[in-house]
């Protein structure tokens, strides 16, 4: 990957500097793996930070029998960046829902580029204050309606990671048991409303693209209160 395309795929990186960018090109390992593999097991975080260059993976949440998705990342995004300066236990991992492509870049590498590079430590410190922000946006919508959670978090999820059609905004197609655990609803309210949402024409799953698709975000915006 040239570094041209490795800064305007990941926003982290708007602000680094060109030989920073061309030293982690250097040092990037390329990770394929297919829907429904593991990417990162529990005992495996803070050994690096994974850049998603395609495709979808969810982070989990285990105990026991449950499983429960904390959050669900795409293109241009990132993660494992907090477990490299925390070295607590972990009882979460990565798997992949659809085909992934990732880089990575070993945590002591990545390190030193922060310490190197100011602009980067100063963009990855304002991503991770977003990040943060949004957690605490949906502890603040706790208490709303089913509906305006899940709209919320499928506008969200298009916003951030959505690829723009001529039908409308479209992202994977997420399973109701995921939908659910990262809207903070039932999987049968989940069912629920997806339904209506699909029947009013706002959205339209293509299963054989693993696709869904936002045909009116605008709407959906208002609706979850986010314009």
């Amino acid at each position: 990957m040239q570094t041209k395309a490795f800064n305007e795929l990941f926003p982290l990186f708007n602000t680094a500097n060109p030989e920073t960018l061309e030293w982690l090109l250097s040092v990037v390992v390329e990770h394929e793996y297919p829907a429904g593999r593991a990417v990162l097991m529990e005992d495996a975080w803070g050994n690096a930070v994974y850049f998603v260059v395609s495709g979808w993976v969810k982070v989990r949440r285990l105990s026991g029998d449950n499983v429960v998705t904390l959050a669900i990342l795409g293109r241009g995004d990132f993660f494992g960046e907090m477990a490299i300066l925390d070295e607590s236990p972990r009882s979460t991992d990565v798997l992949a829902l659809s085909d992934v492509k990732l880089l990575s870049v070993s945590a002591q590498r990545f390190i030193q580029t922060l310490f190197k590079d100011p602009q980067l430590h100063h963009r990855m410190l304002q991503l991770m204050v977003r990040r943060l922000r949004q957690s605490n946006i949906r502890l603040q919508r706790r208490h709303q309606p089913p509906a305006v959670k899940l709209v919320g978090t499928l506008v969200g999820l298009a916003e951030n990671y959505g690829q723009p059609t001529e039908k409308g905004t479209e992202i994977y197609n997420f399973s109701y048991k995921d939908l659910a655990d990262i809207s903070d609803i039932s999987a049968d309210d989940t069912a629920k409303i997806m339904d209506k949402l699909d029947s009013k024409g706002w959205i339209k799953t293509e299963p054989e693209n693993h696709t869904l698709c936002l045909i009116n975000i605008k709407q959906l915006a208002h609706l979850a209160g986010r314009v």
